[in-house]
């Protein structure tokens, strides 16, 4: 007897390839998924049968979308979303399933966790899944649904708004700012050489190029706190020094220039409401916290 060829798409099969479309590997989605790299492979390959379209080619740094696969990624992101919110049941017009940020480690430790954490308990049905990320997740790809970056958005079809202008200023202990103050030669808190990319800390070494740099983290938070701990002058975010309270701002004439920190989504994201709902509460915290971000203290 002949099998009956399928016709309608395999949600299994979709999750896989939402997997592999958002990650870019074999490896990365097997390991979100927790399956073997072969499982991935006959997903996708059945999905494609189904569609009679090719969905993504293999590359030597991973796997790319087609054209088609980039159209399949944002039905199979839809498709995702309806299913959620269908799990949550419900016909009251609030908003329901989960909603995807990402932001750098040190906004959304110093910053966005504690402020966004406040939404799932004002909507019982949505939840936050906050990616906190140096490397900047793709909303073409939905590997996110909202993204907050630093820099005027260049490209794509994407809805950029403006929150707020980040200024930076060096802090430590007020004995360190003391003793820099009066002329020793400061030493510093900066980033590990794996971030040694991040704009703060390539400004940090053109204009500190033979300053030591005693204590080297990841993100600004941990410097912070090695700050703390009096390792050296921690170059910060005015939004993680200005909240320290052992920490204070010390009145080195230097001073990196400011970032405009901007949120963005997929233009024809602009009407979901869970999407929507998460971006009106990121503005409006940010624009009650603005004094934290300005480049000059008051």
């Amino acid at each position: 007897m002949a099998v009956k060829k399928r016709t309608e798409p395999d949600w299994q099969d979709v999750r896989v390839f939402l997997a592999l479309g958002r990650h870019g590997s074999l490896s990365a989605a097997a390991r979100t998924l927790s399956v073997n790299h072969a499982t991935i492979a006959r997903r996708i390959q059945s999905l494609e049968a189904t569609l009679g379209e090719k969905l993504v080619e293999r590359r030597p740094d991973g796997y790319v979308l087609t054209s088609a696969g980039t159209r399949t990624l944002a039905a199979a992101s839809d498709m995702e979303a309806a299913i959620q919110t269908l799990g949550r049941g419900g016909t009251d017009g609030a908003p329901r399933g989960l909603v995807r940020v990402n932001a750098s480690p040190a906004l959304s430790q110093g910053f966005l966790i504690a402020r966004l954490a406040q939404l799932p308990t004002q909507h019982p049905g949505l939840d936050i899944d906050l990616a906190t990320d140096l490397r900047s997740v793709s909303l073409e790809r939905h590997e996110t649904d909202i993204a907050i970056r630093f820099g005027r958005p260049q490209d794509g079809d994407l809805i950029g708004k403006p929150l707020a202008t980040m200024g930076y200023g060096f802090y430590g202990t007020d004995s360190v700012c003391r003793r820099v103050e009066g002329g020793t030669e400061p030493v510093f808190v900066g980033f590990d050489e794996v971030n040694a990319f991040v704009p703060e800390a390539m400004w940090l070494a053109r204009q500190f190029p033979r300053a030591r740099v005693s204590f080297r983290a990841n993100n600004q938070v941990a410097q912070a706190t090695a700050a703390k701990a009096e390792a050296g002058l921690a170059l910060l975010p005015h939004y993680i020094g200005r909240t320290e309270p052992e920490l204070r701002h010390c009145r080195l004439e230097l001073a990196p220039p400011p970032r405009e920190v901007w949120l963005l989504t997929r233009r024809h994201d602009r009407k979901d409401l869970p999407i929507r709902t998460v971006v009106e509460h990121l503005i409006g915290i940010f624009a009650r916290e603005r004094a934290l971000f300005e480049p000059s203290d008051a």
